[in-house]
């Protein structure tokens, strides 16, 4: 699968955009991992624009996670467009790598976001979609892509016609979860208008499906019934990085890894620390690693005492130091692949 001249190689294991989880830091740990390529924390365009100093850091990535693509959202076109070239030259901007591609986020369903007329609550809007997706495919050099949802709600699921336009539009392409905004994250993904865009005949940009992908065999079967040409990983990644290493090897040989052991998910955690206090210091370091520290020991029995005080301490020593208690204490214990996968 390519993007423009971007070659993922035969069925990629994308990580998704996610605000608050895939920061520098853990997109660096899932390239490690065997993603194909990771997307910035989405970024606000008016953010952008004036400055913001959060919005400007989003910016900043490394040659470590290449291929990256930053993510940016909005509802005012202007800024949009203005948003989309200041993220096409993030690297003269910032320094770092840069962004490798431009992605537009028609996609987020957050209430705050959405009753904006911004994420998925453009969705209300398909006309004013395709003319931000035009002007930012005028505007920038890089490949631009979208992702986005199956439709507002339940009676207005108008994806397979969206994404002609968006295609129409220019962009070199779409990734799709398969969900309605109403839906948020409720429910069971439905993949069935997914597969309906990959085989429409006048689609020829990659397809990419979104959308419950938590376990190798769910992506298999994401790529043998719907023919996507890529999938992308969420909220199954939170604490769990090395889940792309196990879909990619189960799409290659069809035989699951077994569990990975305690102590290899110590050695990532204090990898995965050590990075995010590299970049932000601590105690903000520690922060915003908790959401993956309180997930990366899943299915550890008599645990739940040492997981507060994994995820309220803001010592960067002492985190580092009850994870290696973990190591030590719970180093050979079981893992079964129920609570491995489990979102």
């Amino acid at each position: 699968m390519k993007i423009g001249n971007i070659d993922l190689g035969e069925k990629p294991v994308l990580l998704a955009p996610m605000e608050d989880v895939t920061d520098a830091s853990f997109r660096v740990l899932c390239r490690e991992q065997g993603a194909d390529l990771v997307y910035t924390e989405f970024i606000p365009a008016e953010g952008l624009i004036r400055d913001a100093r959060k919005a400007y850091a989003k910016l900043v990535t490394s040659d470590e996670e290449a291929p990256v693509g930053i993510q940016i959202y909005g509802s005012d076109e202007d800024a949009m467009v203005e948003a989309a070239k200041m993220a096409d030259q993030a690297c003269e901007l910032v320094g770092g790598h840069g962004a490798d591609l431009i992605d537009i986020n028609f996609g987020c369903p957050v209430s705050k976001i959405a009753i904006r007329g911004a994420g998925s609550g453009m969705m209300r809007d398909p006309d004013k979609m395709a003319r931000i997706t035009r002007r930012i495919v005028e505007a920038v050099g890089k490949p631009v892509t979208v992702k986005t949802r199956l439709g507002w709600d339940d009676k207005s699921k108008i994806i397979v016609e969206l994404a002609e336009r968006l295609q129409d539009c220019g962009i070199r392409a779409i990734t799709i979860h398969g969900r309605t905004r109403c839906q948020l994250y409720k429910g069971e993904a439905d993949w069935t208008l997914i597969g309906e865009v990959k085989n429409n005949p006048r689609m020829h940009i990659p397809i990419i499906g979104n959308g419950d992908i938590t376990s190798p065999q769910l992506a298999k079967e994401a790529f043998d019934r719907y023919g996507v040409d890529g999938i992308m990983v969420a909220r199954a990644s939170f604490g769990h990085p090395w889940i792309f290493k196990e879909i990619k090897h189960y799409l290659a040989t069809g035989e699951l890894l077994p569990p990975l052991g305690v102590r290899e998910r110590v050695t990532l955690a204090k990898r995965q620390l050590r990075l995010s206090l590299a970049l932000k210091g601590a105690p903000r370091g520690i922060f915003e690693m908790r959401r993956h520290l309180s997930c990366y020991f899943k299915g550890l029995p008599d645990f739940k005492d040492t997981r507060i005080r994994l995820v309220t301490s803001i010592d960067p020593d002492e985190v580092l130091s009850l994870l290696d208690s973990i190591a030590d204490r719970w180093g050979d214990a079981p893992l079964d692949s129920d609570s491995v996968y489990s979102v």
